[in-house]
């Protein structure tokens, strides 16, 4: 199958195809609910986005590599190094890179998507809490809205691409912030905290509170209420990006619909646990899984074939 989305893709070159071999198998290996989706994607499509979360895993594992020899000096140099390598247009061997720098020229990608991206993840080397919203949506443009607009031109959109683009940040940054409120208790373990304080603080609630939460395996009732309303920004976050579906190519939507429905069960499923986020991770099971992926499979099939289809009706 991989042959088949290369040849779909036009990339003929033997190493160019190692690469985004290279960067397939990551997402197939730590992004299960994202490569899920992508394989709704039309094959020629899939190369370029298994590039794209690949470089993003390649920045990932610089900052959150256990690995306790590696101090914030180092790690910073290698994300210089790593934003080095893009911006001279050099792979240097390295073959998410490679795929990467490719899909960026073929779909005429704007680097400065990719400049927000690393200065992002450069915060995460010295910014462990954020005061209030409007610092955490800075974070948040360069971790994950800039993914949803770097995505766009390999989805195609029936209107302009900047119409299309505030409703591609905002999935970018559901799903980000679902990631916050699942990954809270892990992300503590990190020293640090992606909610407002200014918020937490409303309901009694702050960094100290966290940890003993942390520490006692159990929600405190005011983190709960605290989350719980985080809970609520980022389901109405959701129901803005939902509305950009439409503007995407007809063959993109299943794909997007299916990636916004599997990412908004696992909001659900926190809120069905009753935000008991540290020591249980919420997840969506395999069967869900595999009955929204079928359930895309069908539409993927029915937008290639020229018909419409509701690509957000689903088993939500």
């Amino acid at each position: 199958m991989t042959r088949t989305e290369l040849d779909a893709a036009r990339i003929t070159d033997p190493a160019l195809r190692q690469s985004y071999q290279r960067c397939r198998t990551l997402n197939a290996q730590h992004g299960k609910t994202f490569f899920l989706a992508t394989r709704l994607l039309a094959p020629d499509q899939r190369p370029g986005v298994h590039a794209l979360y690949g470089f993003a895993r390649r920045a990932d594992d610089i900052l959150d590599d256990f690995d306790e020899r590696l101090g914030p000096a180092e790690r910073a140099a290698r994300l210089a190094t790593l934003a080095r390598q893009f911006n001279s247009g050099e792979a240097d061997g390295d073959p998410v890179l490679a795929a990467l720098l490719h899909t960026a020229d073929s779909y005429r990608i704007p680097r400065e998507l990719f400049d927000a991206f690393l200065a992002s993840m450069r915060m995460d080397l010295s910014v462990t809490d954020y005061p209030d919203r409007a610092a955490l949506d800075r974070y948040v443009y360069g971790s994950a809205e800039v993914i949803g607009l770097q995505l766009l031109p390999i989805l195609g959109t029936t209107e302009s691409t900047q119409d299309a683009a505030p409703y591609a940040a905002a999935l970018g940054k559901a799903f980000q912030l679902t990631n916050f409120l699942r990954d809270v208790d892990e992300d503590l373990a990190r020293d640090r905290v992606y909610l407002p304080a200014d918020e937490l603080a409303v309901f009694g609630v702050d960094r100290e509170l966290l940890t003993w939460c942390r520490q006692h395996g159990r929600v405190e009732p005011r983190v709960r209420r605290a989350l719980a309303a985080q809970h609520e920004i980022t389901r109405q976050t959701y129901a803005f990006a939902r509305c950009g579906i439409e503007r995407l190519a007809p063959r993109s939507r299943p794909c997007v619909a299916t990636a916004l429905v599997l990412y908004s069960d696992i909001l659900r499923r926190i809120e069905d646990n009753d935000f008991e986020v540290f020591g249980r991770r919420a997840v969506v099971g395999t069967r869900r899984r595999v009955r929204v992926g079928v359930e895309g499979l069908v539409r993927a099939w029915w937008a290639r074939q020229g018909r419409k289809a509701d690509p957000v009706r689903s088993s939500a």
